[in-house]
């Protein structure tokens, strides 16, 4: 027997009708797995079919800083047979969403104009304002009881009211209402997970599995497909009998009203999710990369339905996780609270009625309290973008086809870029501190060519919430708050077992 041939033409190793099919299935297993080591990327190492699965058995954020430790600032795994080079180098990053954009546009330049946005925003800050008072309420309930609560879960019904009023034009109240059926069916939404065995197939072979669970038959799927889609049909063509002025002004009327713009704006145009930080106010006249970009044929109802969908899985997460980082944040940190209630009461004495324009120019702390918390829990600590075509980034060859992953977290938490950077300090983001960052160091929504709708909208919410509620209460730690608190990262980041504090009227 030739026990040292590797060479699966050669018959020396073969004694019966199996060993071929076991042979080739020897290679299949591992012959994906030389592509780093040949790029010169160091990587863990992976294991036979599944590649470095198992190494994100703890979740991604874990792992993903651990690569970093273990493996540096460039460093690789595999998913399955699938190939991943994961940067947290700034000036590396800064060639992939920039300078070489074109190599690897994933994600496609796009946006409406900031005043359109401006304009669209301030219309629905009545509507968030509304959702906010219900919150307030259930708040002054445990605020009289003095006992210590989740308030995750008040933030989680708080983001099903808002996101159920702006995108999808209906009124909900999840605390109070939970047989709702918008309820019901956001709650099934948000459980709705794929079972272990089933994931790790999808992560190591998604090329066979993605197409594969497209076309299965999935009840539950077609279900949530059925009523969401029914929901915005039927608000669509209730708002096609009414008079312009009698609309609702939402998200949904936002896109439609794009719909018969001078140059309708594609799907791209409403990504929730979206690739900066903005903070820059109400511009009369935007950057030429955030003009609508004119397209063939405007959104269809199927694509309206897609978005306002992603607005709710996308938006519910991170809204509410945001709010309940920054909600335990300050709980921790009685001395930052102090300072932001100041501010709060000295903006709401000024604006009694806030609108979107002063809420962005206005309250430059609480701007800097969630610059911070953002820094600490990235919502999208992690995207990527794949090679068209060959390249070099820095000195590095990336093959066309390469998945790159951004560590935004490895990078956020990197202590070269953010001295201490486990420690809460807000004054990271000063007006002066900001003008000394290094750029490409601090990506909360990712970067690149961005849209103009989604992080605003976000950061609407977020910041219109905490204007409310830290004008009627305080936050408090109490002993069953959570010190350091535990994360999740099934897929955004958030509190692993909610977070506990006490809440107290001013």
């Amino acid at each position: 027997m030739c026990c040292e041939c590797l060479d699966p033409g050669c018959g020396g190793g073969r004694d019966d009708g199996l060993a071929p099919s076991i042979w080739d299935s020897a290679v299949y297993s591992t012959s994906a797995f030389s592509r780093l080591e040949k790029l010169g990327i160091r990587h863990p190492k992976p294991s036979p079919f599944v590649g470095n699965l198992m190494f994100f058995r703890q979740g991604f954020w874990e792992s993903q800083l651990e690569l970093r430790e273990r493996y540096g600032r460039l460093c690789g795994y595999y998913l399955g047979r699938r190939m991943y080079v994961v940067i947290s180098e700034p000036d590396m990053i800064k060639q992939v969403l920039v300078e070489n954009f074109s190599n690897f546009s994933n994600r496609m330049a796009s946006g409406l104009e900031p005043k359109m946005v401006a304009d669209s925003l301030n219309e629905m800050t009545p509507l968030i304002s509304q959702a906010c008072e219900v919150l307030v309420a259930h708040l002054k309930r445990y605020a009289a009881s003095r006992d210590a609560f989740d308030i995750q879960r008040c933030y989680c019904c708080y983001t099903t009211d808002v996101v159920a009023s702006v995108a999808f034009g209906t009124q909900v109240d999840s605390r109070n209402a939970p047989e709702d059926p918008f309820v019901q069916h956001c709650q099934r939404a948000f459980a709705f997970c794929f079972p272990r065995p089933l994931l790790a197939l999808i992560l190591s072979f998604p090329s066979i599995m993605v197409p594969l669970a497209r076309i299965l038959p999935n009840k539950k799927r077609d279900e949530l497909n059925g009523f969401f889609n029914t929901l915005i049909r039927n608000a669509i063509a209730l708002r096609d009998q009414q008079a312009a002025e009698e609309r609702r002004r939402d998200f949904l009327q936002m896109v439609l009203d794009a719909q018969h713009s001078m140059s309708s704006v594609g799907v791209e145009g409403f990504d929730m999710v979206t690739e900066a930080l903005s903070s820059s106010g109400c511009t009369e006249d935007p950057p030429q990369r955030c003009r609508p970009m004119s397209t063939s044929k405007p959104l269809t109802v199927d694509e309206i339905v897609g978005q306002a969908f992603l607005f709710l899985v996308a938006g519910h997460e991170i809204i509410t996780n945001t709010l309940s980082f920054i909600t335990y944040l300050l709980a921790i940190h009685p001395d930052c609270q102090e300072r932001l209630l100041k501010e709060v009461d000295l903006f709401m004495e000024k604006h009694p009625a806030p609108e979107y324009c002063n809420l962005q120019e206005s309250l430059p702390y609480l701007d800097m309290v969630i610059a911070e918390t953002l820094r600490m829990y990235p919502p999208a600590f992690r995207f990527t973008r794949e090679a068209a075509q060959d390249c070099e980034v820095l000195g590095q060859r990336i093959p066309a086809g390469t998945v790159l992953e951004i560590a935004v977290g490895a990078l956020h938490h990197d202590p070269e870029h953010w001295p201490n950077p486990e420690t809460f300090d807000p004054e990271r983001f000063t007006a002066e501190a900001r003008r000394q960052q290094r750029p490409f160091t601090y990506l909360p929504f990712g970067a690149g060519p961005r849209s103009c709708l989604g992080v605003r909208l976000g950061l609407l919410v977020v910041k219109l919430t905490l204007l409310q509620v830290l004008h009627k209460f305080h936050f408090e730690a109490s002993p069953e708050t959570q010190v350091p608190l535990q994360l999740e990262s099934k897929s955004a980041l958030g509190p692993q077992n909610g977070v506990y504090i006490k809440i107290v009227s001013r």
